[in-house]
């Protein structure tokens, strides 16, 4: 399978750094001219997400009318492990349940899971350090002009 095709808006906007022949019918849903409201049903710590993220992911071009859900789910696994780290933190990582037996507080499993969640749609958006780098392109220093390029026939450049 490899890895996903990245989309040809993206490669334009990168500088097509590999050279390859772009699609010219490939998918590109145009990035938002303004930064969308939060949906009405996120929480508090979801929509204080939202407002932090969203605006960057506008101003880059990242964010596009098909990208506002995955953000919506980003915030909400942002929201439920807010409130499973209060309820492990009020409750600890053990709790007794009806019988009187100790067991792991199931919190910590939403934790684990809301963690997965934030991880892999972050991931979707560019909001880690590898994925901003496949999505922005390496922003790196330009590679120095070879000075041994004049003498297989190119041009110097100034």
């Amino acid at each position: 399978m490899g890895r996903p095709a990245k989309p040809t808006a993206l490669k334009l906007l990168q500088g097509n750094p590999g050279k390859r022949k772009l699609k010219k019918d490939g998918p590109a849903p145009a990035p938002l001219a303004e930064t969308p409201d939060a949906p009405e049903w996120l929480g508090e710590w979801a929509v204080e997400m939202w407002c932090a993220i969203a605006p960057w992911l506008t101003q880059t071009g990242i964010m596009t009318r098909t990208d506002t859900h995955n953000l919506a789910v980003f915030c909400a696994a942002y929201e439920r492990w807010r409130l499973a780290e209060a309820e492990v933190a009020s409750k600890g990582i053990t709790v007794v349940d009806a019988k009187g037996v100790l067991k792991k507080n199931p919190a910590c499993t939403v934790i684990n899971e809301a963690l997965r969640q934030l991880a892999s749609f972050g991931a979707a958006l560019g909001l880690d350090p590898a994925s901003r780098a496949r999505l922005m392109g390496s922003g790196g220093p330009e590679k120095p002009e070879n000075p041994f390029i004049v003498l297989k026939g190119g041009r110097a450049s100034k």
